[in-house]
């Protein structure tokens, strides 16, 4: 099938489009067009966007008959013609998968003209061109794309991607309704590209600025950063957030319900082992499914349609096709996540069946279910202790900037003597083992429960780090005094208040004069825009008997036993790193950086 529109109106209509775009990059700066594209944003998050991102371009996908059309249309809207091309591997590969193409067959370039700003800023215009001769096979995808118009994004280059800059600035886009929309590293540049789209809200608007005919948005970060373009990939699928403002609120009460019947069928996945015997590039049909799990095919169905609306499969013609997001449920993959699917339905799902003798009296509603409190109920079974363990692992991805910490890459680089990294109730050793692994200089002290000790030698000794790392038995009254770094990662907000400050003495006590205390929690947001830490923090009155906290009410407590909140940067899956220094105490990256010792 071809377009029905001659050649040269098409050619025309490029042009149009292009010279549109060349309008749009001159007229904008980055502080006026972010709040433009995300509704509501303002404060510090906007302050941290326009410091940190440039409005670099406008991009758009054009489909030149041959390379003396493009030069044609280019010089039209007063661009330079003779500008150097690249291969556009993200543009090229999005376009096969939407069309179902071989990526070989599609010759997409990428070339930025200048544009200038009219505040004299140096920008561009970024044209992906797929040339496409008159009568081609390639005319079809090329009038699908100019009416969808996929491509067209606007751009911000971050101008110093160090990892955790970039976690962060991901995450408040997210915050302020910004979907991710896939992404990729570019060899041919060195370039690492994350497309977001951007929030709905924007649609109602679209007569009130040009801005709002570009429905993406671009971070642009130069350098590989694989990791983060890794997690931007895994990140849920924001499409499967309930539209509450497009429901009566009855359908909308209704699929809220419905949410405890969301984690039964992921653990039933998982529990399964269906998410091991399916595959992300195939599909199987669900007879061929239930030999290996041991189910009933009718009834695997039903459960497998279920999943395809949560996003964990995908169904076509041929049968049911494992997605990403499913294949976090595999028992060994890196990263899996399936320990929190069998935990969250498990003993945790029992206990928020009681969820209302917490509200009503302020105790953990495991403790009145069980008898005890959860981490001595897990110690006395050493299966639910280890799955416990593991649970917690499977969050390691709010993990991965840490090794990136100025604190921590200060530490690594002291000299003469390696400074010690101490984690305290460390778990298996995740964290440490990252830390260690990235700075090979560190040494290691992990503090942990006895029955833990034994899991987090066996982790550390696996990484190689064993020889760098002694592992302790011990409780909060132990913490090992001396080190440089002292690590506390999600243990505060298993506890109130008092046991938060006792647990912090500990620490005040250890820490000599020159150490950097790091604490890895989430935060409750100050606006009350949606977060995971509000979740968490009902999780925690259930079944722990702690809370989650804003940034001051941690800063409250840790200046109430003398130490002082210096900052804090975000992480990935909605947590953050505080960094606290006893009170008065000079800055040790300025002090190791002159070569000081401890």
């Amino acid at each position: 099938m071809t377009t029905t529109l001659p050649d040269e109106t098409l050619l025309r209509d490029d042009t149009v489009c292009l010279r549109e775009a060349v309008r749009f990059v001159r007229e904008h700066d980055s502080a006026a067009l972010l709040p433009l594209l995300l509704p509501g944003l303002a404060g510090p998050d906007l302050r941290a966007l326009a410091e940190h991102c440039r409005f670099a371009h406008a991009g758009l996908l054009l489909f030149p008959p041959d390379a003396d059309g493009l030069r044609a249309q280019l010089a039209d809207c007063g661009l330079a013609v003779d500008i150097p091309s690249h291969p556009s591997v993200v543009v090229r590969e999005r376009l096969a998968r939407r069309h179902r193409r071989d990526p070989a067959e599609l010759d997409v370039r990428i070339l930025r003209p200048r544009v200038d700003g009219r505040d004299g800023e140096r920008r561009a215009v970024e044209v992906f061109a797929l040339t496409v001769p008159p009568h081609s096979d390639l005319e079809p995808i090329a009038a699908y794309e100019r009416i969808r118009r996929h491509e067209a994004h606007l751009a911000f280059e971050v101008e110093h991607p160090e990892p955790l800059a970039l976690r962060g600035l991901c995450a408040i886009l997210d915050r302020h309704g910004a979907r991710p929309d896939g992404g990729g590293y570019n060899p041919h540049e060195d370039g690492t590209v994350l497309y977001f789209t951007l929030p709905a809200e924007v649609e109602a608007e679209a007569d009130t600025d040009a801005a709002c005919d570009y429905r993406r948005l671009e971070l642009y970060a130069r350098g590989d950063h694989r990791d983060t373009l890794a997690a931007h990939l895994d990140h849920p699928d924001r499409d499967h957030r309930p539209r509450h403002d497009a429901r009566q609120p009855a359908e909308t009460l209704l699929h809220l319900f419905t949410g405890a019947w969301t984690t039964q069928a992921l653990a039933t996945f998982a529990r399964l082992g269906l998410p091991d015997v399916m595959d992300t590039r195939t599909a199987h049909r669900t007879e061929d499914l239930a030999r290996p799990t041991g189910t009933h095919p009718r009834s695997l169905a039903t459960l497998l349609r279920y999943l395809a609306m949560l996003g964990a499969v995908v169904e076509e013609q041929e049968g049911f096709r494992l997605t990403e997001l499913g294949a976090l449920l595999r028992a060994d993959t890196p990263g899996s996540m399936r320990p929190l699917a069998l935990m969250y339905a498990g003993p945790f799902y029992r206990s928020f069946g009681a969820l209302d003798h917490s509200v009503r009296t302020g105790q953990p509603a495991f403790d009145h279910l069980f008898g005890e409190n959860h981490f001595d109920h897990f110690v006395r079974d050493p299966e639910l202790a280890a799955l416990f363990d593991r649970s917690m692992a499977a969050s390691s991805r709010m993990f991965q900037p840490l090794p990136a910490h100025p604190v921590i890459t200060a530490a690594a680089a002291r000299v003469p003597e390696p400074a010690t990294v101490v984690d305290i109730a460390g778990g298996n050793g995740e964290l440490l083992g990252r830390i260690l692994t990235a700075h090979p200089r560190l040494r290691g002290i992990l503090l942990e429960r006895p029955h833990a000790v034994q899991a987090a030698r066996r982790l550390l000794d696996a990484t190689g780090c064993g020889p760098r790392c002694d592992c302790r038995a011990g409780d909060f009254a132990d913490v090992p005094s001396g080190g440089d770094v002292y690590l506390l990662s999600r243990v505060l907000h298993d506890w109130d208040d008092d046991r938060c400050r006792e647990i912090l003495r500990h620490c005040v006590r250890a820490m000599p004069a020159h150490a950097d205390l790091l604490v890895v929690e989430r935060l409750l947001p100050g606006d009350g825009s949606p977060s995971l830490a509000t979740a968490w923090d009902l999780h925690m009155l259930c079944n722990v008997g702690g809370r989650e906290r804003r940034a001051d009410h941690y800063a409250r407590l840790l200046a109430d036993v003398g130490l002082q909140l210096v900052g804090r940067r975000p992480l990935p899956l909605d947590a953050h790193v505080l960094h606290a220094r006893k009170a008065g105490a000079p800055d040790p990256a300025d002090r190791w950086s002159r070569g000081g010792g401890a």
